[in-house]
């Protein structure tokens, strides 16, 4: 292959890669994990460990097919899919429950002669701001596997060496963890402005972030479970 295509593919492989970042369930999972951050180098560290998690197995699965010459079965590809639905369910959950805790509540209270309003939340512990990278690398990781057949056909269809599908990898892996790593950083910005504004309005772009994660995960699951076929076994 002449060095210009070869820079080429290997540019393309790099747009792809920050096209990949993009796609609606990473987004969706990062910007999960992200509403519970207030910092935006922290939201943008959360998408870079994602991106690095993704690029570990993109990798280690795209060595298997292109170096060891093994195949991805249809199956494990579904069932990596679905585990990608399960995962949002389980990030958007948790969110989902802090957010109908943390909401404060007006009740009527009669102290002898007395009445008054009284505010409250049935948030019984502070909230954790702290965020850990290593559950967005883990999730990065199933994300990798999840996508790795696909993309290593493509890989095997347009390089016509196995080095150069390799670099190729490594490129998009590189595109996606950049990418992901400025949309992160661009995702947590309303979260953090709202915190600073506005208590309330931080609590309901937290939940409609938990809404929109569980949506997806469920429609995942039914999709790949049903219409794909995961769940269907030839008669």
């Amino acid at each position: 292959m002449p060095e210009a295509t070869i820079l080429t593919a290997l540019l393309f492989g790099f747009l792809l890669g920050v096209k990949h970042a993009l796609d609606a369930d990473h987004i969706v999972a990062v910007t999960a994990i992200v509403s519970r951050s207030r910092s935006l180098l922290r939201s943008a560290l959360v998408g870079l460990s994602w991106g690095i998690g993704h690029t570990i197995t993109l990798f280690a699965a795209g060595f298997a097919v292109i170096v060891l010459k093994l195949t991805i079965p249809d199956r494990l590809a579904l069932s990596m899919e679905f585990l990608v639905g399960v995962l949002l369910v389980l990030l958007g959950v948790p969110i989902i429950r802090q957010v109908i805790t943390r909401r404060s509540h007006v009740h009527w209270h009669q102290h002898e002669d007395k009445s008054h309003f009284h505010n409250h939340s049935h948030q019984n512990t502070p909230a954790h701001s702290h965020q850990h990278l290593r559950r967005p690398l883990l999730i990065g990781m199933v994300h990798g596997l999840a996508g790795s057949g696909a993309l290593t056909l493509l890989v095997l269809s347009t390089m016509s060496s196995v080095a150069q599908g390799l670099v190729f990898l490594l490129v998009f892996g590189i595109g996606s963890m950049l990418g992901m790593l400025f949309f992160s950083g661009l995702i947590g910005l309303p979260f953090k402005l709202t915190a600073g504004f506005s208590r309330q309005m931080h609590t309901w772009v937290q939940g409609a972030a938990g809404i929109i994660s569980v949506t997806l995960g469920v429609y995942i699951i039914w999709h790949t479970g049903f219409i794909s076929g995961l769940f269907l076994f030839p008669s």
